[in-house]
């Protein structure tokens, strides 16, 4: 069986860095907010050419955290609309209503799945205070346009970058990140960061994470317990080195499959520059999804549907299931995730073109 994505092949180089590293950690007797936290935070800030990196619970936690620290700071207040893409994964809507903000979907480009920059326009109204856009699959999303429209209505501009890890970000804004074990950059459990170069953000969302503390039993803000694990950062910090090998390597992988899948029933992603496209997810459509995964599955390939149910339609979303977002719905019904890693061989590589290509 070639898995959707071998994690245990992916960590067995770094084994031994893992464990004397933890023996490191367990000598050490600091668990929480030490020097492993520090230093990947220093070292994800460089590698994300930002000023500052606060570590995080998670992906999701990211981006709530971000949200609060614009209304601390006055930039957003509760009510405000946030525009965000239908196309995504459930976690970005959440974390505009976690901070009591309401989401405002945009329909994708069906070509890319990233928001359609010329969608938003339509959306904005005096209540609109923010864009929360997402590079979907790990492709960036039509910086320039959005970068326009926000300065143009006075819009905060906040990045999803949980599957972009490695992109050529452009501007800056606040970015969050996931580093899930299934990432290009992941952990061995959960994980995240925000990043910005803006140094009130900053000091705000290091409280935020911490109880709103910065000095112990000092609460200046309603914060949270959302601390990347020590361990994790350790971890991090030496996969943090090998991050631009995965990438390439999943763009190699990418090429082969976008120039030897040969099937009129099959739609592939359109990836117009791959310097733009990490290929966190490599996504394909079909009419007959459900079919095909299980042909893929009896020849021995597994796939995962990223994503089968859009947030819109989610039963914990029931305010906005009468919403009728067609393109949205169209790519949730035929999408299907083929295997992306760095440790993906030739002839499995092979195995599953030919097998699609005879689909």
């Amino acid at each position: 069986m070639i898995k959707f994505l071998d994690l245990q092949k992916l960590n067995q180089p770094f084994e031994t860095q893992f464990l004397s590293k933890t023996a490191a950690f367990l000598d050490n007797g600091w668990y929480i907010l030490g020097n492993e936290v520090k230093l990947f935070e220093k070292n994800f800030a460089e590698y994300s050419n930002a000023k500052h990196c606060i570590g995080v619970g998670n992906g999701l936690d990211a981006l709530v955290l971000i949200l609060k620290a614009y209304i601390q700071l006055g930039n957003l207040q509760k009510g405000d609309e946030v525009i965000v893409p239908a196309n995504t994964y459930i976690a970005s809507v959440l974390a505009i209503l976690q901070a009591d903000l309401v989401p405002v979907f945009v329909e994708p480009n069906i070509e890319t799945y990233n928001i359609n920059s010329d969608l938003i326009s339509e959306k904005i109204t005096p209540k609109t205070k923010a864009i929360l856009l997402v590079h979907l699959y790990g492709q960036l999303a039509e910086m320039d346009k959005i970068i326009e429209l926000g300065y143009k209505h006075n819009l905060l501009i906040i990045e999803d970058a949980a599957q972009a890890h490695g992109l050529p970000f452009n501007g800056n804004h606040a970015r969050g990140f996931s580093f899930y074990p299934g990432k290009n950059l992941g952990a061995l459990g959960d994980g995240g960061a925000i990043t910005t170069n803006d140094d009130k953000l900053a000091e705000v969302l290091f409280s935020l994470r911490n109880y709103g503390s910065d000095k112990k039993y000092h609460s200046d803000f309603i914060g949270v317990n959302s601390r990347l694990d020590e361990l994790q950062a350790a971890f991090l910090s030496i996969k943090l080195p090998h991050l631009n090998t995965e990438n390439k390597a999943r763009q190699k992988v990418a090429r082969r499959y976008l120039a030897e899948i040969k099937n009129s029933k099959i739609v592939l992603p359109i990836c117009e520059n791959f310097a733009n496209h990490v290929f966190h997810l490599f996504v394909i459509r079909t009419e007959t999804r459900d079919d095909l995964q299980q042909y893929l599955l009896k020849n021995g390939i597994e796939t995962v549907i990223h994503y089968p149910i859009p947030p819109h339609k989610q039963k914990a979303l029931q305010d906005f299931n009468q919403l009728s977002l067609p393109i949205t719905e169209k790519i949730h019904r035929e999408v299907l995730s083929l295997p992306m890693s760095s440790v993906l061989t030739d002839d499995e590589i092979l195995h599953i073109i030919s097998t699609l290509n005879n689909y």
